[in-house]
């Protein structure tokens, strides 16, 4: 199975991928029409796992072979690095702001139940799709970076990484699906609104391939862009959400384990 996976274009193996995650996102939403109450143990444990895998890509599957990758082209690495890096969190730090101001201002408007609920959904479909777009530009960017055979730059690292963006998905899809069905929303429109906001990933995946392989100076741009996209989500949205658990010494715990497993296969296949 890998090695046939291994076969096909960088473009298609990230779409693939991406499928992988929003299907997982799919996952998260359907338990909307299963269980009335999800574990809250389990879905921490999820974040602080996948907050670890992250980290762990963020340097090892990104940065470093961004950095190395300026290096080849003759570019100051180190610009590169912290330009990219903080384009992609401040991206992310940009949108948060914009979506905090139109969610106060559509809580100012209450006393219209249909409208107040309708703004509220639709302004959590978005949030959660916002930070989607550059969790699928990741992803792309890593297989589109196979092309060039960097070191760090391997399937498995690749690979590991639609995995951890895949498991902190899960509870993102019951993020959306879950509210929307308080709201009032029926089981089955809760679980299209939240599968929904992951099918972002495949296109914005297979856009970020394609740009990388084609515009070779992209790349370290691009990878530095997605380390920092997902630094900003794990500090600001997974670690402080694992941690708000009675249990967030175990918490920590996971956040280690998921960075330990990432760092050995980077550093052993890699």
């Amino acid at each position: 199975m890998i090695d046939w996976f291994s076969t096909l274009p960088f473009a298609l193996q990230a779409f693939l991928a991406t499928c992988f995650t929003w299907g997982i996102t799919a996952l998260g939403a359907s338990l909307v029409i299963f269980f009335k109450k999800i574990n809250k143990n389990v879905m921490d444990a999820m974040l602080g796992f996948a907050a670890g895998v992250m980290i762990a890509a963020s340097f090892w599957s990104l940065l470093s072979p961004g950095i190395e990758m300026a290096e080849n082209l003759k570019l100051n690495s180190s610009l590169v690095a912290v330009l990219g890096f903080m384009l992609g969190g401040g991206l992310l730090f940009i949108g948060d702001k914009l979506f905090d101001k139109l969610n106060k201002k559509f809580r100012k408007n209450k006393n219209n139940s249909d409208s107040s609920n309708f703004k509220r959904s639709l302004m959590l479909i978005f949030s959660i799709t916002l930070h989607n777009i550059p969790e699928g530009l990741a992803v792309g960017v890593a297989f589109g970076s196979l092309a060039y055979g960097l070191e760090g730059a391997t399937l498995s690292s690749s690979l590991m990484l639609a995995l951890g963006i895949g498991l902190q998905n899960f509870p993102e899809g019951t993020a959306v699906s879950v509210p929307l069905r308080r709201e009032g929303y029926s089981r089955g429109k809760s679980f299209f609104y939240g599968q929904l906001s992951g099918i972002v990933e495949p296109i914005s995946a297979v856009l970020g391939a394609l740009l990388v392989i084609k515009v070779q100076y992209l790349l370290p741009y691009f990878l530095c862009f997605a380390a920092g996209a997902m630094i900003y989500v794990v500090v600001q949205e997974l670690i402080p959400e694992s941690q708000s658990n009675k249990k967030k010494n175990l918490m920590a715990l996971f956040t280690l384990i998921g960075f330990s497993i990432m760092m050995f296969l980077d550093v052993t296949l890699g």
